[in-house]
């Protein structure tokens, strides 16, 4: 469950060293733990990762480590047994209570929701349990609604009261012809496993899944509720400071994101599903089975690192999880933050390709101190944005306005990499040594960034444009008009990515279904309103619709291309 839907592209401190529990099975890789210390490093070093780490090998921790502060207020940090907020893995636990209740013949995945909800519309008649799991209903989320975090997610709801959000809606498309992620489709189960077991969800749960596998930092997250060792969450500030995470009511989430564990708990979890300790094989096989769309039951199903790949993320107010499984190597890599951001899923990939031995990350090659001092300095990198480049050890380190800072490693002949992104980058050097700019390449494929290096009156100058046109409530020419444009393309649904990054509209083709439905019940643009200036140098916009109000961000390269973008609902 998302607060946001992200379609961004642009570009901590360890509680202790990594812990070891068991020195065989082990990773495949045997420099593992200093690759994996360099790589935890790299995200410490930029402030750019809080929370807690695991990697296993057959069942077995070879790498287990709380990095940052659990609660930043009173100066505890995380470990280990942090209790975490896991948002939408909580939905493999939802799935796999359904798959119990049809083992012991209470129900049947191919049931329609008809059968166990009585005030389901005509409209939902050929809605299964199946479509549900694989969210293939076509029935709206209701996480997407206009203005829903602004109030409706601070309020207690009951089961019935989220239902009806989206009940009398028309559904997206027909049941079983397409994929759309669906949290209403799991409050729908979780519904479900109420009416068939005659418990509570947070009671079934815990009586058929946590209890018998010995899961006691896992449960159903209470605000109002003790809860020993629990991680407070947080959001970054414009400014790049911390605040507390927006209130969110935890019977909002519900069976679709309401669960809290421990990196240890879920290896334990891992275990029973290798086990078939709480389902049966071939219930198991269901579950892991892709139906289409590289999702099967609460798992997304597609490839990493040469190798099958079963696993999902979380993400929800302050908080981000990401659990993964590798059942060739049986590798399994386990990150939770107690921030919103991506580099959980990045880090515990990457953590589980060194265990496996992949080509992670370049070879490193360490240039000298003088060698890299030609590199430091001010980067032009948009009409409003600079990249600062400083040393720090072997690497440089680079800082965008109050964006966290990120590490560059060098891999020789003025190449340089991040292992907290995918940024890669190739200094221009001329024939008399001197650097005159460089090549920012954002992913794999897609046009490079040109930055300018330009010198420190320029950077002071640009830096003192942009404050001042932040007082005067001015945004950077040409980003409101490039906005207003693309709000008409996502609502009509044919944005032109040939005025976007490439690596931004691979992002926003990958979820145009998801916003278009977000943005299409808002109605017609009424007014842009111009809020100030982002951590990245990005405009922020807020945008009232006729039924609503959305914030945006949007950043315009040199030549006008639009180099990122993002929304989320208004607070």
């Amino acid at each position: 469950m998302l607060r946001a839907i992200p379609i961004v592209a642009g570009l901590a401190m360890l509680s202790g060293p990594p812990s070891v529990v068991a020195a065989s099975p082990a990773c495949s890789n045997p420099a593992f733990l200093p690759e994996a210390r360099s790589a935890i490093q790299a995200y410490d070093q930029g402030d750019a990762f809080s929370g807690a780490v695991l990697v296993a090998v057959d069942g077995h921790p070879v790498l287990r480590q709380g990095v940052g502060m659990a609660d930043r207020e009173l100066g505890v940090p995380n470990a280990p047994e942090t209790k975490f907020r896991i948002g939408s893995i909580t939905k493999q636990f939802t799935a796999t209570a359904i798959l119990q209740l049809q083992e012991a013949g209470k129900l049947s995945i191919d049931d329609p929701i008809s059968k166990y909800y009585p005030d389901a519309p005509v409209a939902w008649s050929t809605i299964t349990l199946r479509h549900l799991l694989t969210h293939m209903s076509g029935v709206p989320t209701y996480t997407a609604i206009s203005g829903f975090f602004d109030r409706e997610a601070r309020l207690p709801h009951t089961i019935d009261e989220l239902i009806k959000l989206t009940r009398d809606k028309p559904l997206m498309f027909k049941p079983g012809s397409k994929f759309f992620y669906d949290n209403s489709g799991y409050i729908l189960l979780g519904y479900v496993v109420e009416k068939v077991s005659g418990q509570r969800y947070e009671d079934y749960l815990k009586k058929h899944i946590f209890s018998p596998l010995g899961m006691s930092g896992s449960g159903y997250d209470d605000p109002e509720r003790i809860i020993l060792g629990r991680a407070s969450g947080y959001e970054r500030d414009l400014d790049g400071g911390w605040r507390n995470a927006p209130f969110l009511d935890m019977s909002v989430p519900f069976a679709a994101g309401s669960l809290y564990s421990t990196v240890d708990d879920l290896l334990t979890w891992d275990h029973a599903l290798y086990t078939a300790r709480l389902l049966k094989p071939e219930s198991l096989q269901t579950m892991f089975t892709d139906y289409g769309h590289s999702y099967g039951f609460g798992f997304v199903i597609d490839q990493k690192w040469g190798q099958d790949r079963i696993w999902h993320n979380g993400g929800i107010n302050g908080f981000s999880a990401s659990f993964q499984r590798y059942p060739k190597s049986r590798v399994t890599a386990i990150a939770f933050a107690n921030e919103v951001t991506p580099s959980v899923d990045k880090l515990a990939a990457d953590l589980a390709g060194l265990c496996m031995g992949a080509e992670v990350y370049p070879r490193e090659a360490p240039e000298g101190g003088a060698a890299l001092a030609r590199y430091t300095g001010e980067y032009k990198l948009s009409p409003s944005q600079v990249a600062k480049l400083e040393i720090r050890g072997d690497a440089l380190v680079v800082s965008i306005g109050a964006q966290p800072k990120m590490m560059l490693y060098p891999q020789g002949q003025g190449k340089f990499f991040a292992k907290t992104n995918p940024m890669k980058i190739e200094f221009q050097i001329g024939t008399d040594g001197q650097v005159s700019g460089a090549l920012v390449r954002r992913g794999e494929q897609g046009e490079p960034l040109t930055a300018k290096k330009i010198d420190a009156a320029e950077a002071e100058r640009m830096s003192r444009d942009m404050a001042e046109r932040a007082a005067a409530g001015v945004p950077t020419p040409g980003t409101e008009d490039a906005l207003r444009r693309i709000l008409g393309e996502l609502q009509r649904g044919a944005p032109n990515y040939d005025l976007m990054n490439p690596d931004l509209a691979k992002v926003v083709r990958s979820t145009l279904d998801e916003v278009k439905a977000q943005l299409v019940p808002l109605g017609a643009v009424k007014s842009i309103k111009f809020k100030g200036v982002g951590p990245g140098g990005a405009d922020i916009f807020m945008v009232t619709f006729d039924k609503g109000a959305i914030e945006w961000r949007i950043a315009l390269g040199e030549s006008g291309r639009v180099e990122g973008l993002s929304l989320r609902p208004a607070s």
